[in-house]
């Protein structure tokens, strides 16, 4: 049985710059987490992207919109994945913020 979880993760970058840092993190994503979890499909329109990706012989769905103060994460997961949300939440979110975090 699949489970849907929803994180929203803040930022005050605005809409345009969050935008951008997170195609570049799709992109890390398949540079760095290739092996582990592999990105299927990526479609952007306007400030939203539905996705699909595989981990741990899994597939999980998406989408994901920018807003101006915040970026709202809508994940589908399979029964196994959705086990494992509890240890994976937190990850998504700090990933997420490094991403969004104000340049020093």
């Amino acid at each position: 049985m699949s489970e849907t979880v929803n994180v929203t993760i803040p930022h005050r970058l605005g809409e345009d710059a969050a935008l951008r840092r997170l195609k570049a993190g799709f992109a890390h994503i398949r540079d760095r987490l290739g092996a582990l979890i592999a990105i299927e499909q990526e479609n952007w329109q306007a400030d939203t992207v539905q996705f699909q990706m595989r981990g741990l012989g899994q597939t999980a769905a998406g989408r994901i919109v920018v807003l101006d103060d915040c970026v709202r994460v809508d994940i589908t997961l399979p029964w196994l994945l959705a086990r494992l949300a509890d240890r994976l939440l937190p990850a998504l979110r700090s990933e997420t913020a490094k991403l969004l975090k104000p340049p020093a």
